[in-house]
């Protein structure tokens, strides 16, 4: 039994799996269904997704990632067994693991994140900051005596740092993400329409209609949900510029820490941002109007990367052929 180099991106809303020499061999949901009777998986990853918001009652749909960090240390390693059995690595493999988490987390999450991936029977386990490795996975060449920033904004964290040398000058990590987006939608519509939607309803919304510039965009998209005063299912109509009062405060909280971070940046590095920009990553990236609104903001240049979605994993693929030069 031969045993193989794994790279993971174990991220709040989806798992990224990239085999050395066969590139990203899974992207699934971070989401699993369990028995509460008989403790039983019955369902992970895209299968699981579609039953979010409607299990019956023994059954229950659990996202085990909060924040970018472990918040059910078991069910992570379900899901993570489950996945390493469907690509056909078991424990008996014996790979060796790079898995990556968001910066400027505690080095008892850290080792959380160590632990599980140790327990699904790696040889040995790496783990990276996640900024780095979307860096690396854009493209960016961070080993040179320059600086580059990755603002790299996933589902349950947005991590921004500034990179040289081929490490982590200054960074940092706010849970104000992705998921956070959802949540703010699902607030505003109840508020404002007294409509209760689910997540999946919230998400659909940011992906077809979601901006973060007022007027950018004059879409509308029907709404279906439970009408909080009388209770039955009702539709409503709503306008992109809706969604963008929606997210305000979470954009204006993401701006305020890129901010930060620029103003503890070396000068001799900041004067190297201000030629080569800002480079996005992660879901949240795609969000319409995004990249101008920075650039007004930060007066940089910002770009983003090919495939926001998938740069941690490919990152970790790039990191796999130095692995032999980490493990040393």
């Amino acid at each position: 039994m031969f045993s193989k180099d794994i790279g993971i991106d174990l991220g709040t809303v989806n798992i990224l799996i990239y085999i050395k020499g066969e590139g990203i061999v899974l992207n699934e949901p971070s989401v699993i269904v369990i028995d509460e009777e008989t403790k039983e998986v019955v369902a992970a990853g895209t299968e699981a997704s579609t039953m979010l918001g409607k299990t019956p009652g023994k059954l229950k749909a659990i996202k085990p990632m909060k924040d970018g960090v472990i918040a059910n240390f078991e069910m992570v390693e379900d899901l993570l067994e489950h996945f390493l059995r469907k690509i056909n690595i078991g424990k008996m493999n014996k790979p060796r693991i790079l898995i990556c988490c968001p910066s400027n987390i505690t080095e008892v999450e850290k080792n959380a994140i160590k632990e599980v991936a140790e327990r699904t029977g790696a040889k040995k386990v790496f783990v990276e900051e996640e900024p780095k490795v979307a860096a690396i996975g854009a493209g960016l060449d961070i080993g040179k005596a320059e600086g580059n920033m990755v603002v790299d904004i996933g589902g349950g964290t947005t991590d921004i740092a500034i990179l040289s040398l081929g490490n982590i000058v200054t960074s940092e990590s706010i849970r104000t993400a992705g998921n956070t987006f959802d949540q703010n939608i699902i607030d505003y519509i109840k508020d404002k329409y007294k409509l209760l939607i689910g997540e999946k309803t919230a998400e659909k919304v940011k992906m077809t209609i979601g901006t973060v510039r007022q007027g950018k965009i004059k879409e509308k998209m029907r709404v279906k949900g439970r009408d909080l005063v009388g209770g039955l299912p009702k539709t409503v109509l709503v306008t992109s510029d809706e969604i963008e009062e929606a997210l305000k405060d979470s954009i204006d909280k993401i701006i305020s820490t890129i901010k930060q971070v620029l103003e503890k940046t070396p000068p001799e590095l900041s004067a190297d941002i201000i030629e080569k920009g800002v480079m996005l990553t992660g879901g949240g990236a795609l969000l319409n109007g995004l990249i101008e609104l920075l650039q007004e903001e930060l007066r940089v240049p910002v770009s983003r990367a090919e495939d926001p979605l998938s740069c941690v994993a490919e990152g970790t693929g790039i990191m796999l052929d130095k692995l032999n030069y980490i493990d040393k």
